[in-house]
This record gives structure tokens, C-alpha cells and sequence, in this order.
């Protein structure tokens, strides 16, 4: 049996996550349509991570530039006690709060080994039919965290 955590004495779970499927495919659906991506991020996301940040303290913003894919790249270094990637982690979450819109998806990826790790956020956001407030758009963002 290979562990999924320490002291995993049953080695697998108790269900699937077959309920989420349909709402994950639409985000995931959404990705692949031309011109969903929104423009100027600088404009309609930069203002919020900066005040986030300002506000927080835990992360310190130190670049923020649309990538060759439109994605916006955001390059944050953490301030804030200890350094562990769940503390990290959370931070990282408040701040996609501020931004997310009515369906996002996270990915967490690190760079590195230990403690000195590049830890990378993946996210997509966006509003989808019915619930959109606006016509259907998102935003692509790679958040890095240097520690």
C-alpha cells in the first residue's frame, strides 16, 4: 500500500468526486474558446493584487507581466512567518479570493526541493453561462511565490 498521508491505514478513499465533473468540464470548456481570456489585466487585476498585498503583508509584489499566451504572470515573495507550503498556500488562496470570479480552478506546482522551493499557482477564472453578471470571459494567471 502506498500511503496518502502519515498513519493512511486504508490506502485509498471512501468515494469519487463524480458530483463535480459537470461543473469542472464548463470551466475546462471555456478555456479552449478564442477570445475568452480577457484583455488588460494590468487594468482589471494588477489594482487588486496590489491593495491585497498592501492589506495582507504576507506576500510582496515584485513583477506582473501578460505572458505570450495572454496568461498574466505574477511574481510574488513571501513575507510572512514560517514558510511551510500550507502557510504559503493559504495566503496564496486569499488572494485568488479577491480575483475569482463564478468558477476557478488551482493548480499548485513547486520548483524546487524543501523550503527554498518556487511555489506555482495555476489559475484559471472566469464567469460562465447562467451565472455570468457580464458576457462570459476570463482571466489566466501563473502566480509564482519565491520564498
Amino acid at each position: 500500500m502506498h500511503p496518502r498521508w502519515e498513519r493512511d491505514d486504508r490506502g485509498r478513499g471512501i468515494a469519487d468526486a463524480s458530483q463535480l465533473i459537470a461543473g469542472a468540464g464548463e470551466l475546462v470548456a471555456a478555456f479552449g474558446e478564442a477570445g475568452w481570456v480577457a484583455e488588460q489585466p494590468e487594468l482589471h487585476l494588477l489594482p487588486h493584487i496590489r491593495e491585497w498585498c498592501r492589506q495582507d503583508g504576507r506576500l510582496a509584489l515584485l513583477d506582473a507581466r501578460t505572458d505570450e499566451h495572454g496568461a498574466y504572470v505574477v511574481e510574488l515573495e513571501w513575507k510572512g512567518p514560517g514558510g511551510g507550503r500550507g502557510r504559503i498556500r493559504a495566503a496564496v488562496f486569499g488572494l485568488i479570493g479577491c480575483l475569482a470570479e463564478s468558477a476557478t480552478y488551482v493548480r499548485q506546482r513547486a520548483e524546487g526541493d524543501g523550503d527554498g522551493s518556487v511555489l506555482r499557482f495555476e489559475v484559471g477564472t472566469g464567469e460562465l453561462e447562467p451565472d455570468a453578471r457580464f458576457a462570459p470571459h476570463g482571466h489566466a494567471l501563473l502566480i509564482a511565490v519565491r520564498p
